[in-house]
C-alpha cells in the first residue's frame, strides 16, 4: 500500500486499487526483480512526500527518471548532493541564470523548490538502467494524468511548466482557467537550444504567482 504521509493519501484514495495500477505494480515487481530499475523502489513517490497536495503552486513536468546509477531519487531533474549534475539540470541552471541572474548551483538537489510548493513530477516514474523511456506505456501515464486532474481541480492557482513532448501532451488535462500553462522543449542537450533556452519560465512563474497574491518561488539553491 502506498503511503505518502500527507494529504495526497486522501486525494489519491482508491487510485492504487484500480486495475491499471495493479497491472503496473505486477510489471514493476518483475522489473525490479530481474533488472536494475531507477529510482530505488522506496523513492518512487518522493515528489509527493516532499510536496503535499495543498501546498502545490508550481508543477514542473519532465519525461522519465534519470537512467544512470545514483541519479534518480523520485523528484524530476533532481539528484542528491554529491552526485554530479546531469546535463539537463545544468541547462536548467543556465536558463535560471539567464532569466533571473541566479548563479548555477554546485549541487543538483532540488528539495528547496519542493519545500516551497514545486511538485517535481515526471510523466513516467520509473526506468530501466540505461534504457530511457523503457517504462513508457506501462501505466504510469494514467497515474500522472489522474494526478494532474486532481491538481486541475484545485481552487488555488498553479503554474504548470511542461518541458518536452511527453509533458506537453499533458497540457490538455489542465482545463481550469485559473491555472497557468507554460510549455518548452526538454532541457536536455539535444533539445534545449530549440526553445528551452530563453523561455524565461522562472520569472514568468513568479510574475503569475505575485499577480495572484501568492509568495513567489525562491529559485536560488546556493547556500
Amino acid at each position: 500500500m502506498v503511503n505518502f504521509g500527507n494529504d495526497w493519501d486522501t486525494v489519491l484514495a482508491g487510485e492504487f486499487e484500480k486495475e491499471y495500477y495493479l497491472a503496473l505494480r505486477r510489471f514493476l515487481a518483475e522489473e525490479y526483480r530481474t533488472h536494475t530499475v531507477f529510482p530505488p523502489m522506496y523513492d518512487i513517490f518522493n515528489a509527493f512526500k516532499r510536496t503535499p497536495y495543498h501546498s502545490v503552486k508550481v508543477c514542473i513536468i519532465g519525461q522519465d527518471p534519470y537512467f544512470r546509477p545514483g541519479q534518480a531519487h523520485g523528484m524530476c531533474f533532481s539528484v542528491q548532493k554529491g552526485v554530479p549534475i546531469p546535463p539537463s539540470l545544468r541547462n536548467i541552471y543556465k536558463e535560471l541564470s539567464s532569466d533571473l541572474g541566479i548563479p548555477p548551483c554546485g549541487h543538483g538537489y532540488l528539495d528547496k523548490w519542493a519545500e516551497q510548493g514545486v511538485l517535481l513530477l515526471n510523466t513516467v516514474l520509473t526506468v530501466r538502467e540505461g534504457e530511457p523511456l523503457s517504462h513508457k506505456d506501462k501505466g504510469w501515464e494514467i497515474f500522472t494524468d489522474d494526478v494532474l486532474k486532481k491538481l486541475n481541480e484545485k481552487s488555488e492557482p498553479i503554474v504548470f511548466l511542461l518541458w518536452g513532448s511527453p509533458a506537453k501532451k499533458k497540457a490538455e488535462i489542465i482545463t481550469n482557467p485559473l491555472h497557468c500553462k507554460l510549455t518548452a522543449p526538454h532541457p536536455s542537450p539535444m533539445s534545449a537550444s530549440y526553445g528551452f533556452f530563453g523561455c524565461k519560465h522562472f520569472s514568468a512563474t513568479n510574475k503569475f504567482l505575485i499577480e495572484h497574491n501568492l509568495t513567489p518561488i525562491d529559485w536560488n539553491l546556493n547556500e
